[in-house]
């Protein structure tokens, strides 16, 4: 086997914040609209599969079940089950603020995260995220907000989401606390973060980089393309149904796994409200992915081969 044909590897844990995280996490904006009496069983088969970051937002659930439902789904599983907040790393985002839609400012972030806490049912969070960019509010200003929820207890760290590089570099520039995770979207169907600095920036920065969207909206998972794709998408599905026959394996775990493998230590959040799809992600670790293969995701998602 020459070093091409050989698997890339995949580890299944990492650390961050003290502490061992699973290379797959669990987000909650799609618990909203579903039985509280589900939530515990999509929790749990995330802890099964190791996938101990949580992901959540004051915003999901707006225009459902309406601002702050999934995080007070997620407060009432941790008021039930008080264990259950030590055995997760516990990520909440702030400053979309329907219909302003934004809101960074630093009275803002600091309520929207006090808000989070009481309807999670916990006194801190791991991990606070601005959750866009508010172009009306300054970075020195967002700085202040986030500083001061460090300082204060209610979250052990801070980040960013959806933050362009520069964006990112202009906050660290304003904030004494180091932003220790950025959260783009990234997919195989979704690749702009590998090329406009953000996943370059993530690994000089020692932050961890959270993918949402991982499967495109569920596309890489169906093999529907997204609405208004180019004619190229059937073209990357072939090669992840290639990848996946070889492996005996599915669409979805072939498209984890093409994230799992690259070296910034990507982690997906997964979206799906079926525990038992949650458990069949851990497949994503199985596979074995040569950089031939790799690139030819790439190549079949972009249209055209590497220069």
């Amino acid at each position: 086997m020459t070093p091409d044909q050989s698997p890339l590897a995949i580890d299944r844990q990492d650390t961050f914040l003290g502490r061992e995280i699973g290379r797959l996490s669990y987000g909650c904006w799609r618990l909203p609209g579903a039985p509280q009496a589900e939530v515990a069983a999509k929790i749990d088969a995330a802890l099964e599969i190791g996938a101990n970051l949580i992901d959540t937002a004051a915003v999901y659930g707006f225009g459902g079940d309406g601002f702050g439902a999934a995080e007070a789904m997620l407060g009432k599983l941790i008021a039930e089950r008080q264990s259950l907040r030590d055995d997760i790393v516990l990520v909440t985002k702030g400053g979309i603020t329907p219909p302003l839609p934004y809101n960074s400012s630093a009275e803002h972030l600091i309520a929207s995260c006090e808000a989070s806490l009481q309807r999670l049912n916990c006194d801190h969070v791991d991990l606070f995220l601005v959750h866009r960019p508010d172009n009306l509010t300054g970075h020195a200003a967002v700085a202040e907000a986030l500083g001061e929820l460090v300082r204060s207890g209610k979250a052990r760290a801070v980040g960013v989401s959806n933050y362009t590089l520069e964006q990112t570099r202009a906050l660290q520039h304003f904030l004494d606390e180091p932003i220790v995770a950025t959260q783009p979207e990234i997919s195989a169907w979704c690749t702009e973060t590998l090329f406009n600095g953000v996943l370059d920036h993530a690994q000089s920065a020692s932050m961890l980089p959270m993918a949402w969207s991982p499967l495109a909206g569920g596309s890489l998972a169906t093999g529907i393309a997204p609405g208004g794709s180019p004619d190229r998408f059937p073209d990357l599905i072939a090669v992840i149904d290639r990848i996946a026959g070889d492996n005996n394996s599915t669409r979805d775990c072939v498209a984890l796994a093409w994230l799992l493998a690259h070296p910034a230590g990507i982690v997906p959040i997964l979206g799906t409200q079926s525990p038992e799809r949650i458990r069949a992600a851990a497949g994503a670790f199985d596979i074995n992915m040569n950089r031939r293969d790799w690139y030819d995701i790439l190549e079949a998602s972009l249209g055209e081969r590497m220069p």
